[in-house]
């Protein structure tokens, strides 16, 4: 089930943005293999999830993927399939899967693109912004598929928002770099993620392409010009 899923989630992307020429399904790796990179990776790998992981390595002017699901959470969407519906019984686990392939075929377009300092703070806060954007959008089509009328009731979007942008607790992450990177991509997802909202389904495929494009920076630039431009005039 967890692999036709994750064919389906990443096809998905690749119809979005562009084709990263590889089946990420490839990169899984087991929770030996994420137990190794966690120790290469240092201190701050044990403040990521448990649940989930990607590892990212360039060698040889290389990108190496490896993508880690605990048992746990693979079970958890197995028994609760989202294909047959999301709920609080899989939301949780169905969020970390989507932003892990997201991850990592985001690192590998921006690795195709030319973009070799994966390590520093504004790739991550870049692939983890993006994850959030295009996460609300994937879990949007998974709530209208079972929609009779193929649309989603505010309720709906409340509900979703609630699980991607409010549910984390910052105070969970002692460091405060990757602390500070959570609590901003939420932010600024929540805020760009409302705009979209607003769009019609053609302006929304354009304007989230252009969106991954950019770097984070120029990504958290637009975000905020975006608000500014709500406000109402004094």
């Amino acid at each position: 089930m967890s692999a036709t899923l994750f064919s389906e989630i990443q096809r998905l992307f690749e119809q979005t943005y562009a084709r990263v020429g590889i089946n990420l399904e490839d990169c899984l790796i087991s929770r030996q293999r994420c137990g190794q990179l966690s120790r290469l990776a240092g201190a701050s790998a044990r403040e990521l999830s448990e649940m989930a992981r990607t590892f990212l390595r360039t060698s040889n002017d290389r990108l190496y993927v490896g993508i880690y699901y605990s048992r746990w959470l693979i079970e958890q969407l197995e028994k609760h399939d989202p294909r047959s519906g999301v709920s609080d019984a899989n939301i949780h686990s169905l969020i970390a899967f989507v932003e892990e392939i997201n991850h990592a075929l985001h690192a590998s377009l921006q690795f195709q693109a030319g973009i070799r300092r994966i390590h520093c703070e504004d790739f991550a806060r870049n692939l983890e912004l993006q994850a959030r954007v295009d996460t609300y959008l994937v879990l949007l089509l998974f709530v209208a598929f079972f929609r009779k009328t193929q649309k989603i009731s505010r309720a709906d979007r409340r509900w979703l928002r609630f699980h991607l942008f409010s549910s984390f607790v910052p105070d969970a992450y002692s460091d405060p770099n990757i602390r500070g990177r959570y609590i901003e991509t939420a932010e600024l997802a929540a805020q760009y993620t409302q705009y979209l909202d607003a769009l019609n389904g053609f302006r929304r495929v354009e304007e989230i392409r252009v969106f991954h494009a950019l770097d984070y920076d120029a990504k958290k630039k637009h975000i905020l010009s975006l608000m500014d431009s709500k406000k109402p005039e004094p």
